[in-house]
């Protein structure tokens, strides 16, 4: 007895396993993506605005323990005052991040610097606030 079978090549890519590779990947950089955010920790403000186009500036950060940090870097008022007034015949954009708790008068104190150091431009920069209608 003999046996005459035709056998035909599958075309067909399985996708399946593309699928679960897919899958996993995008568990894994949804776990690993809030991580890489650097920085220094503040709580800030909820406000309504626009995002700012990320561009070389200056920030000056003021946690809830009064440390002033310029650009990731623990300064005083005097030693930021100094820098600011080097630095501020280039005419830079300046944004001042400042914790939620922070004392109203040391925000003020420090913006008077930025003043007084003959920047202009200043940015406060807050959270969006996020409205649920």
């Amino acid at each position: 007895m003999k046996f005459n079978r035709e056998r035909n090549v599958l075309s067909e890519i399985n996708v399946t396993p593309f699928v679960d590779v897919m899958l996993v990947l995008l568990v894994i950089f949804m776990v690993t993506a809030p991580l890489l955010q650097q920085g220094i920790d503040v709580n800030l403000p909820k406000a309504k605005g626009k995002d700012l186009p990320p561009e070389e500036r200056i920030t000056l950060i003021i946690k809830k323990g009064g440390t002033i940090y310029m650009n990731e870097n623990p300064v005083s008022i005097n030693q930021m005052r100094r820098k600011l007034d080097a630095i501020s015949k280039l005419n830079p954009n300046v944004f001042l991040k400042a914790d939620k708790d922070v004392p109203y008068g040391l925000v003020v104190e420090v913006m008077g610097e930025i003043k007084e150091a003959g920047i202009e431009k200043l940015g406060m920069i807050t959270e969006p606030k996020i409205s649920l209608k």
